[in-house]
């Protein structure tokens, strides 16, 4: 299929994976980076597995340049096109890692704190220092984890104020214990 520019389009398996499941569909676009721009909170996946897995599912497909979208889509194209043009849209897209300091306030039954998180470019946790209220670090990594879901979208506009360097990042898995309690 010939496009815009006379580019050609390819079929991309994405995902959008919300912890304990997800929805998939097939997107036609010029590039994966292309899918993840337009479409906010999805992964591209390339296993070629998976590809032939998916192949069975009769998923909906879409076109990016199309003008309406499959349901769930399309809310998560509204919600790009809404970052888009927003300061620091798409900052952190191109990295491979992010460092980041997010505080969580204790919805869902997990107690407040501050999660100081190793990004890799696909969204999800390398490494996680948790700072707790009472002062107590937790360090964490992919082997704690029964679930590693894409936690950022690094298209996000909000995430480049979140940023933290390296050096914050390593200081603080230094200090951390698996446990819990300081150093």
């Amino acid at each position: 299929m010939i496009s815009k520019g006379g580019s050609t389009k390819q079929r991309f398996l994405i995902l959008h994976d919300y912890g304990m499941g997800g929805s998939w569909w097939w997107v036609r676009a010029r590039s994966a980076r292309e899918v993840l721009g337009t479409f906010a909170e999805v992964e591209v996946i390339e296993t070629s597995e998976a590809i032939e897995q998916a192949a069975a599912w009769n998923l909906e497909e879409a076109d990016v340049d199309a003008p309406s979208m499959p349901a769930g889509l399309d809310d998560l194209h509204a919600k790009r096109q809404k970052q888009r043009h927003l300061p620091g849209f798409g900052a952190l897209a191109d990295r491979t890692i992010v460092y980041l300091r997010r505080r969580w306030d204790g919805d869902d039954g997990v107690d407040p704190a501050v999660y100081l998180m190793e990004i890799g470019s696909d969204g999800r946790r390398l490494r996680q220092v948790e700072l707790t209220e009472d002062g107590d670090t937790l360090k964490s990594d992919p082997d704690d984890w029964t679930f590693n879901p894409p936690v950022v979208d690094l298209f996000d506009p909000e995430l480049k104020d979140l940023e933290i360097s390296r050096d914050e990042f390593e200081a603080a898995w230094h200090r951390a214990s698996k446990d819990g309690r300081d150093l």
